[in-house]
């Protein structure tokens, strides 16, 4: 498809009209204390890859509501001190996959955390093997409404939450530096970075590429494409409803996570995106606070984005963080 969503112009200037609930920081604030009051529990155990120049940990962490959650904890064969840790989130229906999907990052030196999504890991890549207790076991999505009746039952709070403890395992494991913590997704899972950079003060950097999760109102009205189109679907059949249901949804919307962003950040937009539309990503890249920031933009490609061109534009980044 063509361009269909606003100028670069009007995307510079682009300003979301969600609105944040009054008690956003207060919700936020309980939710994450009581999930530590669960001991994080993070356990690290070795596993045999046939990979000669990382060593793979298979991770367990105690994520919302102590529940558990699983990832891979990738570091370079021989590392003896502290090094810079990626924590990265994965895009929608996909899992941590298998070893072997993540050796980008130990490639650069630095180690490499890739959390599993609750109750995805059945739609591509390699799997995923953490349930949603909640929820159920994994299965083919959607996800973006369960729950969706209040914020405290919602989804995306229980992923959000294991996200933020995701970044607490990582720094948990004496090979990595928590000074030098990056957190980084594509689409759903660079929504994921950018709520957890709003809830994790002391991140060295951000790298949300072509992020899903952002100005809901705009999103659910402009692309008929999933995941955006499951909560219109949704209200198809629930008629009325839709004052409530966008309300539950600002709990959860990046472009409030961003104005609390406190780290460097490097996003992407691609403009023919119609799944991850280019107003919703600026939506959150205008709002995100920290003053070093960049946007790549990607004027011929949907939701593909940059792709490895991206991948090329972090690794030169990142170099000046972590």
């Amino acid at each position: 498809m063509a361009l269909f969503d606003l100028s670069l112009d009007e995307l510079r200037a682009y300003r979301s009209a969600s609105v944040e609930p009054e008690d956003f920081d207060a919700f936020w604030a309980k939710t994450l204390q009581e999930t530590r009051e669960h001991d994080l529990d993070a356990r690290f155990e070795p596993v045999d890859t046939g990979l000669t120049t990382v060593q793979v940990y298979d991770v367990t962490f105690a994520g919302f509501g102590g529940h558990p959650v699983k990832g891979w904890l990738t570091v370079p064969a021989g590392a003896d001190a502290p090094i810079p840790v990626v924590v990265e989130f994965v895009g929608y229906g996909g899992g941590r996959g298998l070893p072997h999907e993540h050796l980008l990052w130990a490639s650069t030196g630095r180690a490499h955390f890739v959390m599993d999504t609750r109750g995805q890991g059945s739609a591509w890549g390699g799997g995923g093997g953490t349930a949603d207790p909640v929820a159920g076991a994994p299965a083919y999505p959607g996800f973006m409404t369960r729950g969706i009746d209040a914020p405290d039952d919602y989804y995306y709070r229980r992923v959000f939450t294991d996200g933020v403890r995701a970044v607490e395992a990582a720094r948990a494991h004496p090979l990595t530096d928590p000074a030098r913590t990056v957190a980084l997704g594509s689409s759903q899972g660079g929504g994921i970075t950018l709520a957890v950079g709003g809830l994790v003060p002391d991140l060295a950097a951000v790298a949300p590429d072509v992020p899903f999760l952002c100005d809901f109102p705009r999103a659910t009205t402009l692309t008929d494409r999933n995941p955006y189109r499951e909560i219109g679907n949704y209200l198809k059949t629930h008629r009325g409803r839709s004052a409530d249901v966008l309300r539950t949804l600002s709990y959860f919307d990046a472009v409030h996570f961003a104005p609390r962003g406190s780290a460097p950040a490097l996003f992407s937009a691609a403009l023919e995106d119609q799944t991850c539309p280019p107003s919703t990503v600026f939506a959150a890249f205008n709002a995100w606070a920290h003053a070093d920031k960049t946007i790549e933009v990607y004027d011929f490609n949907d939701h593909e984005g940059g792709g490895p061109y991206q991948q090329a534009v972090q690794l030169s980044w990142l170099r000046s963080y972590a």
